[in-house]
């Protein structure tokens, strides 16, 4: 019989031998690995003590080339932005049993913005779980960050991941060429839909008193915006009011003054706790809680929430996820 002693000895001189032919097993595997994928070379502006610089207000004009890259004519935000809808309107997204509309949740929207040092596209895209990984591929071929990979929805159906991307430059043209060949791994349509007409089956004005604010008609959804009050920054440039920090509240009509509500809010750290309680007591189901961005300034964060419901009893609900945000009516 083997000694407690002479079993703990060989014990230890198994360990070492274990180990040795473990590294050897492996040496094959970690010579034949691809190198470690090269840092993407999209300019960054560095933080600096100086107040940071403004847009360049622009007209729809300067965005020809553009226009011309994505293959879609676009539209001005306040005179700063300029921005382009891609929405997914091939798609039949099913979540908690309501059919979503495209203009609801499945929205690809993208911004450019000039400055005096260069230019700024941030977006939102709308792919489904076949497309992300292709997708991705490409905005990394193209040199555009991804600042997000999440969802928008509960329990939909087919399954849809919403990316966030970035990118900066000093030609927005170039920006554009690069984020159209990676929609392009995509099936988002290529062809712009034709706007819907501009009324709505509900009580607008009772969803407008409850919010505090007046709400538009988008593609048959009722959307009620707010903007975060801070000057947002990302790195040496101010972004434009509401670019990347607004507060959404889209209704989709379910017939009887009932509603889906796909949204979210844009929250400062100190404040997401009291969000997320105001949206559950209005009894809103939560989604997602995550960044949009890597180097923004405030450090913003964004609840993603789905509720049903009568409209305007919703919005009533919803108001103090509101009142908890330093946020102002966008109209």
């Amino acid at each position: 019989m083997i000694s407690a002693h002479r079993q703990q000895d060989a014990a230890q001189e198994g360990t070492p031998r274990r180990r040795l032919l473990t590294a050897a097993a492996l040496a094959p595997v970690l010579a034949a690995a691809p190198a470690p994928a090269r840092a993407l070379s999209v300019r960054e502006p560095e933080a600096s003590s100086a107040a940071p610089a403004s847009p360049v207000q622009t007209s729809l004009a300067d965005w020809s080339g553009v226009a011309q890259a994505l293959g879609r004519q676009g539209d001005m935000k306040q005179n700063m932005m300029y921005h382009t809808a891609f929405p997914r309107y091939d798609l039949r997204v099913v979540s908690r049993g309501t059919v979503v509309q495209p203009g609801l949740a499945l929205g690809t929207n993208v911004s450019f913005v000039r400055y005096p040092d260069g230019s700024l596209m941030m977006g939102d895209i709308v792919v489904s779980e076949s497309e992300l990984q292709g997708f991705s591929d490409a905005l990394h071929a193209n040199e555009i960050s991804q600042t997000a990979i999440h969802k928008h929805l509960l329990s939909q159906s087919p399954d849809i991941w919403w990316i966030h991307i970035h990118a900066h430059g000093d030609d927005p043209d170039t920006l554009a060429r690069g984020l159209r060949a990676s929609l392009d791994r995509t099936n988002t349509p290529s062809e712009p839909t034709t706007p819907q007409q501009q009324s709505i089956d509900l009580d607008t004005a009772g969803i407008d008193a409850a919010l505090g604010t007046k709400g538009t008609v988008d593609h048959g959804i009722y959307r009620s915006i707010f903007i975060r009050r801070e000057t947002i920054t990302d790195g040496t440039w101010a972004l434009p009011p509401g670019l990347g920090s607004t507060s959404a509240f889209n209704f989709q009509p379910l017939g009887g003054g009932r509603a889906a509500i796909s949204g979210d809010c844009a929250m400062v750290a100190g404040e997401v706790q009291n969000v997320l309680g105001a949206l559950r007591q209005a009894g809103a189901q939560l989604v997602e809680l995550h960044n949009h961005g890597l180097t923004d300034e405030p450090r913003l964060f964004f609840t993603h929430y789905w509720a049903e419901g009568d409209a305007v009893t919703l919005a009533h609900a919803l108001r103090p996820a509101v009142a908890a945000t330093n946020v102002v009516a966008a109209g």
